[in-house]
């Protein structure tokens, strides 16, 4: 338990003796480094109940807690903020149940736990994933390890938008100009294949295009009256009718891009629990549509279109229908969201990971089910991020206008590669080895890069400074991990046994150190609360540098004194731990040696 959750009943007590009222929140904050203390009580919410000199009633509270606490050593009083100082015994008592707790901070769930769905990635079946995809997939994987870590039990799902015109496109190219060309035969990825006659297609549209324009059609004409553009839409007609041939080339083409984004999805370590395609869902939503028209849920206009009035609640009024009865997003989004409750009945929220340019779609979204009458659509969270950037010149793009996620992760790996090698110390490492230890601090580097920004945040991605061995970066910190495991590895003595009472005096830094450790289990909570990766990267930033400096400060192997040193040892195998299951929730592997 938190110093925070300990003091604030003895707070809460302190105030119901002392003024006869009751305080609703305990308002803490960490001390500043300028004045004594271990932990800032803010008196000034007090003031809202009771009159008083701020000074005063902080001063009664100090005496309170003195008296009747046994761990509060003393305080001192600055303007509105109460100060307190906690006996070392406390530090000492709290690690010795720190230390002997596995996967300290992490809440197991049980089955009476809330059961969250979280879903990420959603791409297109006609390209490779992208560097925005790659933002999308390390916030979702992420904030549904941090939810399971809080405690609550996680479904990882994504939907794939596996229909449309965009999808016919690729299609329609392959069927010209493939020539049969397959990922066995041309060598690429699945995913990549597909792509590759995307581009074809909008290259022949665009040609089209000026071609009818020269002929004397305006741009919208020639957009409308292309011969690829009308091809892709009869081919789009042939689909929905269940057309054999073209549904069969449709499942080819979808298969590939699945096997090419199953790789993907290994190299970057996220995984799914369950899948949803568009194609099926769409169905689903089109019967809701229908259900919720009977309700007076919708209405239908002359031309046959069916929609819904959100103008009282400040939005506007939303197709959900179109008038010859085909779907729109909106549809398919609906039908997903009933057919994922429908087969996972647990489920009491859901966390859409989508970019923030879906902020209004998703706030009709979530209206339209809390309409409907579904109970669930109570807890409906869209985890909204902003768009990544990069440095002109700093990448290359397969298209020229997005960066392909396959080639990010390969130049991450390789640029780790080559600062480790400068950097020298794997002179014994195999070239198998040395794989492994450049992929580890390749992906950590991207990983920790984009997950330290808050989700929210438009963010620039520089792949050279994520690769930096110093500041607030993956490596630096996956750096200090494998400098711990090297001290545990030359402790030559069983430091793992229980410490003896100690006698001595804590140094400042090694205070330091527990407080920043038994802040953990709360970060971990307040992470979950607020959906934010960030929370947990910055702390683990917060905790390296608290370790470095006890590591810089204080003898560790090189102490004399037998319990001192097991103490300290344990300490930095705590930090070893917790950093490694930190890690482990923004999905960053540790390496045992750099």
């Amino acid at each position: 338990m938190s110093l925070q959750n300990v003091l604030s009943p003895k707070i809460k007590e302190a105030i119901t003796a002392l003024f006869q009222v009751e305080l609703p929140n305990v308002e803490f904050q960490a001390t500043r480094k300028e004045f004594e203390g271990d932990i800032t009580f803010v008196v000034f919410p007090l003031l809202k109940l009771l009159k008083g000199n701020p000074v005063q009633l902080g001063s009664q509270i100090g005496d309170f807690l003195v008296n009747e606490v046994p761990f509060i050593e003393k305080y001192n009083v600055v303007s509105g903020f109460l100060n307190l100082v906690v006996s070392q015994e406390y530090y000492l008592n709290a690690f010795k149940d720190i230390h002997t707790t596995t996967k300290y901070g992490f809440v197991k769930a049980n089955e009476a736990a809330p059961t969250v769905m979280v879903e990420y990635s959603s791409p297109n079946t006609n390209k490779p994933l992208h560097l925005g995809h790659i933002r999308n997939n390390l916030l979702g994987y992420s904030v549904a390890e941090i939810l399971k870590a809080a405690g609550n039990n996680v479904v990882k799902t994504q939907i794939i938008n596996d229909r449309g015109i965009h999808i016919c496109k690729s299609m329609l190219a392959w069927q010209n100009e493939g020539e049969g060309e397959t990922p066995e035969t041309s060598g690429l990825k699945g995913d990549h294949l597909v792509g590759k006659y995307y581009v074809a297609f909008d290259k022949n549209y665009k040609a089209e295009i000026k071609t009818l324009m020269e002929a004397g059609k305006t741009e919208d004409e020639a957009k409308k009256e292309a011969p690829s553009i009308l091809a892709a839409q009869e081919m789009l007609r042939k689909w929905e009718a269940g057309d054999d041939e073209v549904v069969f080339l449709w499942k080819k083409m979808n298969q590939w891009v699945y096997d090419g984004f199953a790789k993907t999805y290994a190299n970057l370590g996220v995984d799914f629990d369950s899948y949803y395609y568009e194609s099926n869902t769409y169905l689903l939503g089109k019967k809701v549509v229908d259900d919720g028209l009977a309700k007076g849920v919708f209405y239908k206009k002359e031309d046959g279109s069916v929609w819904i009035d959100l103008t009282e609640e400040g939005l506007d009024e939303k197709l959900v229908l179109r008038s010859d009865g085909t779907a729109v997003y909106m549809t398919q989004d609906i039908g997903t969201a009933i057919q994922r409750v429908e087969d996972n009945p647990a489920v009491s929220g859901m966390v859409y990971t989508v970019g923030n340019e879906q902020d209004y779609h998703f706030k009709v979204l979530f209206l339209i089910l809390k309409k409907l009458g579904f109970a669930w659509a109570e807890h409906l969270y869209h985890l909204s991020y902003g768009m990544v950037e990069l440095p002109s010149g700093k990448m290359k793009s397969r298209e020229g206008t997005v960066v392909d996620a396959d080639d990010l992760m390969q130049e991450m790996t390789a640029t780790a590669g080559k600062i480790a090698e400068d950097l020298g110390k794997l002179d014994d490492y195999s070239a198998e080895e040395k794989a492994v230890l450049y992929h580890k601090i390749g992906l950590g580097a991207l990983k920790y890069y984009m997950l330290k920004v808050d989700p929210k945040k438009q963010m620039m991605f520089n792949p050279e400074e994520s690769v930096d061995f110093n500041g607030n970066t993956g490596p630096f910190i996956q750096y200090t991990f494998a400098r711990i495991q090297s001290i545990l590895r030359k402790a030559n003595f069983d430091f793992n046994t229980q410490l003896p009472n100690i006698t001595f005096d804590l140094h400042e830094k090694e205070k330091e150190l527990l407080k920043n450790i038994m802040q953990f289990p709360s970060t971990v909570q307040l992470a979950a609360q607020q959906f934010s990766p960030a929370i947990i990267a910055n702390y683990t930033y917060d905790l390296v540098k608290e370790f470095n400096s006890f590591y810089q400060n204080v003898s560790i192997l090189g102490e004399e004194d037998v319990v001192k040193k097991q103490f300290r040892v344990q300490l930095a195998q705590k930090v070893g731990f917790i950093l490694e299951d930190a890690f482990s929730l923004l999905g960053v592997q540790m390496p045992e040696r750099m």
